[in-house]
This record gives C-alpha cells, structure tokens and sequence, in this order.
C-alpha cells in the first residue's frame, strides 16, 4: 500500500510528539539531578559544619574564664574574732576553725551554724606560741606552746547517707595523743614550727625562743591505721640544728619528711636535708626576695615539690629544686605572680592541681595556675584583709577568714586552668626539669603528678610524618604517572594502572602491621643496605639507560615502544640485592660493625627501631595510589592536538613534556600532591603501630614520634569524660580538622589559579 501525504503528516506529527515527551523526560532528569547534586553538595557541607561545630562545642569551655561567687558572709563560729586555721571537708559543706586561744570548731559552711566546738584538754594552763598546719591532702595541724611541747591533731570526717542524703560527722583525731608532745627538751617557748604526718610517723620541727632549731621525729609502734595511738608506746627522736645567720621567720617540712626549709628575715631561704636528723646537711641558700622586702608566706604548691613563696611586695614567687651538672639539687626561681603592691598574707594551694589562691593586705583574692603561668581571676572581697584561707579539695569552694571577724564563703568556677596559650604552645618549666620543654605526658600514676599538655610535640610530630610520606611518595608517585600516561604503551598502562590503584583499597592497618613488624627490624638489621639503595639505585637506572641508548638500532626497536620500562625491572632489582649484600662488609668497615651505634656516637642521631624512616616507608605506599591515579588522570586527559602541535613544530617528546604536558596537567597535578599531604596528615593506623609514638620533639628520621590523630586514637578511650583531658584531645582533634580544611582550601585556590594560567594552551 502506498503511504499518502496524509500519512506521512501523521507520522511525522506521532514522530514529533515522541520527541518532545523525550525531551520533556530528559529536562526532568536533568532537573532532577541538578537538585540532586545541590541537596548533595549542601549535605556535606552541612556535615562538615556540623563536626566543626561538634568540636567547637567541647573545646570552648577550655577558653571560659575563671570565677568566684559569694555564697555567704557570717560572724566567726564561736565568737573569738582571731583564727589561726581554717579548712573544710572533700565537699566543701563542713568546716573548721581554729582560734588563736586553740578552740576547735565545726561548722556548716552554708550559713556558719556550729555542730561543735571544744578546747583540747592539753592546752590548759599554757599558752600558744605557734601554730602550724601541715600538707594539706592530710589535714594535720599543731599548736607550739610556751613550755616547749606541741600538741598534733587532725580533722577527720566520717560521710554517711541515711534517707539518701550526704552527711558529714566531723571530728578530732590525735596522731601523736591527746596529751603534748616534748619538741624541746630545754622547755623554751616554740616560737616557730612545722609539722608533717603521714600516720606512721610525724615529725616537727621549731625555732625556739632563745633562737635554737629543733627536730623531732616520732613513730609508734602499732599499726599505721590507729592512728589516734591508743595503747601503744610512743618512740621519740630530738635532734639540735645548727643553724648561722639572721632571725628564722618561717619553718616548712616537705611532705616525706626530709627536707626542711627555714625562711630567714631578709629573705634568706636555707634548704636542709634532714633524711637523717642525727646529720643534717646544708643542700643550697638562696635569696628568695630582693633587698628590702620580706617573705610573708611560705606554703608547698599540691604535690610537695614546688614552693610557693609571698612578699611585702604582693608578688609570689614559685620554686623548685633543679639537678645542676653536679648532680646536685638547687632551689631555683621558676616564675612569679603579682597580686597587688600590698604584702601577700595568706596562699591557700589546691589539692590536686597546680592551682593556687592567694590574699594580700589590701583585700584582694586571687586565683592563679602555676604551669599555665595564668592569673584567672582577681577579686575584692574589701577593706579588711583575710588571716587565712582554704580550698576545699573539690577546688569548687573557697573559704577565708577575715582580721574584722568575718568568714567569707565563696563558689570557684574553675574547671580547666591548666589551658593556655603558653602551656600549649610555648615551652614550660616543668617540676623536676632541668630547664623549659615542648612536652606531652597527659597521665602518671599518682595524683602529685603535673601534667604536661604541650600540643608542639604533637603537632610537630604530625608534620613530621606527613614530610617523610610525601619525601617518599610525591617523586615516586608523580614520575610514575607521567611515565604511565605520557610514555607506557596502551596496553600495559591498562595492567599498571589498575594495579597501583588497587594498592589504595588496602587497609592501613594491614601497612602498620607490616611496617611494625617486619618492615622495622629488617631497616633496622639492613640499615647500611638500604641507605646504599639510594646511591645504587639511581646510578644502575642511569647507567642501563646509557647502555640501552648505545645499543644497536636493530636490538632497540625489537623492543615495541612503551616497554622500555620493563627492562628496568631486573637492573633495579639487581641493584637492591648488590646494596643487601654489601650491607654486611661496609657496616663492619665503614661503622664499626654497628651502624646505630655510629650513628649515635658520632652524629649525635639517636636511632629507635620504629621511626620516621619506617612511617615514611609504610604511609608513603599509603599515598602514592592517591597521588598517581589523579596525576595520571590528568596528565593522560590533555588534549591530544596539543601534544600533536608541539611535536609538529620541532619539540623533542621532552620538551612538550616540560613545557606544555605537564604546565596543562599542573592542576591535577597539585590537587594530587596536596589530597595525598591531607591523607597523611590525618593517618592514624600506621602511625599509631609503625612508630615508637613518643611526644619527642626533633627531625631526626631515625628516632620516632607522635602524631595528633594516633594520640587522640590511643588516649581518648582512658580520658575521663569532659576533663581537660578529654577536651584537649578535642582540640587536637579540631586542629587536625582546620589543618586538613585550611590544605584543601588552599589547594583549590592554587588549582583555580593554574587552570585559569594554562586554560590558553
């Protein structure tokens, strides 16, 4: 049958409408997938914002200042305006007081409401000469009186719940008896005094009135938990000082009881050993505050290794014993804090942290932190100036006492003062340290420990890692990608390619392993050999391509082009057996046979079996499928006419290479290297199992590190949750997340850049 016009006009308008629904279809599909491709795109950046932000919310209360609340002000429990004491228990709800004729009193800290108040039986009759309290984590204190003896006691708290609430019943205890203790055997008044007393023994030590130093050292004979002696004999020692010089003005026992500091008028600090009272012996004798000022308090920062010493001048000043060349301990001066102008009259240091509260005679408090080297707040409480003060162990409370007979009751927010830009970032003067250091050491196994929370090390040894990858894997993995798309043949690029870029999907917890266990201690047993890879290898590769380029024509072209490569395979193997089996003899003639041991004696480079060299090894192959595949693909994607074009007009294959290849490819080229520096930088596995993971900070390739993201990997799970910490770890963490942004960013900028620079070719 003929088709008509008619039909062909049906046809054609069927055929029309097809075609219209198939574009109407592929709009949809094409609007759908560009709403698609938005929604995805403001997903992610949702996702980063919101872990930046996750992450900002952690860290930010590091960053919140210090403060002190008033919670109450009340006239002193028991009447006497004077006190001599005052402290509370672990949760800051129950207090005592001691007063200058030696009554005792507990009392609520709330409102000041007494429970009990008495006047040890001992102190009838005599007269108070001194007073002394000893560490504070234990609590005891001691009156020295006129006859010569002193009387040691002890607040003790019994915490008990019935119907589900806390309550604290409070009561003395008696280390040595209730009955006094002779101190001096002369009987003259005690006019200065200090005690220490860890249960099983207690020692005191006093200037007497006729300017005599007095040690006594007593034990018992039960066990160490009676602490109140009922019943057993009381062992005493009295051991005679000699002492030379000015007045003594202040005493200070440390906590184990073997050294003593006797503060002098003039501001003469003498440091005694008196491990054996029966040999005392003069360590050091420093000038603790210039000419014209006196010391006014002495007190042991929590820990009992740094001294806390204030002045006439409302400065204080924090020491500690270094170890001089001569093995030798010396006071020395680490920092100081300035409170006012007025003469500093009472410290009150925290329990646990380096933290420390400090009056002055003008009405100021004020709250510090020793390692951070950070005054956290200053307040006026006004015109009269406190006697004493405490922190309560929780250091969440504060009570002091006042010369007008007032107690003053304060809530501290304090929870992160460790945290400062110098603890961070700068080096610190560490207790038991030579001299200022970049360290990280987060934990220890007593509470006296201060810890170290300097981010250098971590950072450092980051970066550290990452410029060893890159050393490995940016020549390794760029020249190979130019070879593979600009000179292999088609058919092997296929097979070389998916090969390299199958390396990628290997777990880097595999590499680690590997690195850990079998890669470091052949490096280490071969370490002659393969520091002679990188003179053997390069020059085997020259001289076969020098030998390949003096061959016949003939001989050359039976191998098809883009396999040269290929040859290359046993030269470079031959060359890594040569340098493995010269390893022996020249380690024995070159470096004594030990080769690290060299190293460390004559260069100075201490060498760990897991260090740099190994992470560099193992992360580098971690890199290069990253940096090769897009390289590859870049350079492989340059236009064809422009290589053409090149070699048309008299370029080498070369010189089209240099100067157009790879300047077209540049942007790929350096996203690559700078995706390959962000996976490095990031890596956690094979850092964490390749490396000895010591905070150290150097760029010795043969000693170890740590990096940020393997140090949050191996401390978070054992960091208490919202301590300082936890929240530092968050802050490496963020850092690390900043660092890898700020890469990328930059990245991309450059990109842009060189693409718009080359888009001309």
């Amino acid at each position: 049958m003929a088709t008509t016009v008619e039909d062909l006009g049906v046809i054609a308008r069927e055929d029309l409408a097809t075609v219209r629904r198939r574009r109407r279809w592929r709009e949809v599909k094409d609007r759908s997938f560009t709403y698609l491709m938005g929604v995805g795109g403001v997903a992610v950046m949702a996702a980063i914002a919101l872990i930046f932000f996750c992450l900002l919310y952690v860290v930010y209360p590091l960053f919140m200042p210090a403060r002190m609340q008033p919670l109450a002000s009340y006239a002193l429990p028991g009447g006497e305006r004077q006190a001599l004491h005052v402290a509370t228990d672990e949760y800051g709800e129950v207090g005592v007081r001691v007063a200058a004729q030696g009554e005792v009193s507990f009392f609520q800290t709330g409102d000041g409401a007494v429970t009990s108040a008495s006047r040890p039986a001992a102190l009838s009759g005599r007269t108070i000469a001194s007073f002394a309290a000893g560490y504070l984590a234990q609590g005891v204190f001691a009156f020295g009186l006129d006859d010569g003896t002193a009387l040691v006691a002890k607040p003790a708290y019994a915490v008990s719940y019935p119907n589900d609430r806390r309550q604290t019943d409070a009561s003395l205890i008696w280390p040595l008896g209730e009955a006094a203790v002779a101190v001096d055997p002369q009987g003259q008044a005690l006019r200065r005094l200090t005690v220490q007393s860890d249960g099983e023994r207690t020692t005191l030590a006093a200037a007497t009135a006729d300017e005599r130093l007095v040690l006594a050292r007593y034990t018992r004979d039960e066990a160490p938990l009676d602490l109140e002696g009922n019943g057993s004999a009381l062992n005493a020692e009295r051991f005679l000082l000699s002492i030379d010089g000015a007045r003594v003005e202040h005493l200070l026992l440390d906590v184990q009881q073997e050294t003593l500091l006797v503060a002098r008028e003039g501001g003469d600090i003498d440091h005694y050993k008196v491990s054996d009272p029966s040999a005392p012996e003069l360590i050091d004798r420093v000038a603790a505050v210039p000419g014209g000022a006196e010391i006014t308090q002495l007190r042991w920062l929590a820990g009992g290794i740094s001294l806390l010493v204030g002045d006439s001048r409302g400065v204080i000043t924090q020491w500690f014993p270094v170890r001089g060349a001569d093995n030798r301990y010396t006071l020395a001066r680490v920092r100081e804090f300035r409170l006012g102008s007025d003469p500093i009259v009472a410290i009150a240091p925290e329990f646990f942290r380096k933290a420390f509260a400090a009056a002055d005679a003008a009405g100021r408090v004020g709250l510090f932190h020793t390692t951070a080297q950070r005054t956290l707040v200053v307040a006026d409480i006004g015109t009269a100036s406190l006697a004493a003060a405490v922190i309560a162990p929780r250091a969440d409370r504060l009570l002091a006492q006042d010369h007008a007979g007032t107690l003053h009751f304060w809530q501290v927010h304090n929870e992160h003062p460790e945290v400062s830009w110098h603890s961070l970032w700068r080096k610190v003067w560490y207790e038991n340290r030579p001299a200022p250091e970049y360290i990280w050491q987060s934990s220890a196994a007593n509470s006296d420990f201060e810890p170290k929370f300097s981010l250098v090390p971590l950072g450092l040894g980051t970066l550290k890692g990452a410029f060893y990858a890159m050393l490995f894997a940016v020549p390794l993995s760029i020249m190979g990608a130019v070879y593979t798309a600009y000179f292999m043949s088609r058919r092997m690029r296929e097979l070389v390619k998916p090969t390299i870029e199958l390396m990628g999907a290997l777990p880097t917890v595999i590499l680690g392993f590997l690195a850990g266990l079998w890669l470091a201690p052949l490096l280490e047993a071969e370490l002659t050999g393969i520091l002679l890879f990188l003179v053997l290898v390069p020059i085997a590769v020259l001289a076969a391509a020098w030998a390949w380029s003096r061959l016949p024509d003939s001989w050359r072209h039976r191998v098809p082009e883009g396999y040269e490569a290929l040859l290359l395979a046993p030269v470079i193997c031959a060359a890594c057996l040569l340098a493995l089996s010269l390893s022996a003899p020249l380690e024995s003639w070159m470096f004594d046979g030990n080769i690290t041991r060299w190293l460390t004696e004559h260069l100075g480079l201490r060498f760990d079996q897991r260090n740099s060299l190994v992470v560099g090894i193992a992360m580098g192959f971690a890199v290069v499928p990253i940096i090769f595949s897009i390289s590859e693909d870049a350079i492989f994607g340059v236009p064809r006419h422009l290589t053409i074009g090149s070699l048309a007009l008299g370029a080498t294959p070369w010189q089209t290479l240099m100067r157009v290849v790879l300047l077209t490819a540049s942007p790929g080229i350096f996203s690559a290297v700078m995706i390959g520096l962000g996976r490095a930088v990031g890596e956690t596995m094979i850092v964490l199992m390749a490396t000895g993971n010591t905070p150290i900070v150097n760029l010795n390739i043969f000693e170890g590190f740590r990096a940020l993201s393997a140090n949050t990997a191996v401390e978070m799970p054992e960091s208490e949750l919202n301590s300082t910490h936890y929240r530092i770890l968050f802050l490496a963490s963020l850092l690390l997340f900043l660092f890898t942004f700020l890469f990328n960013t930059v990245a991309e900028v450059v990109r842009q850049r060189l693409r718009e620079k080359y888009s001309h070719l």
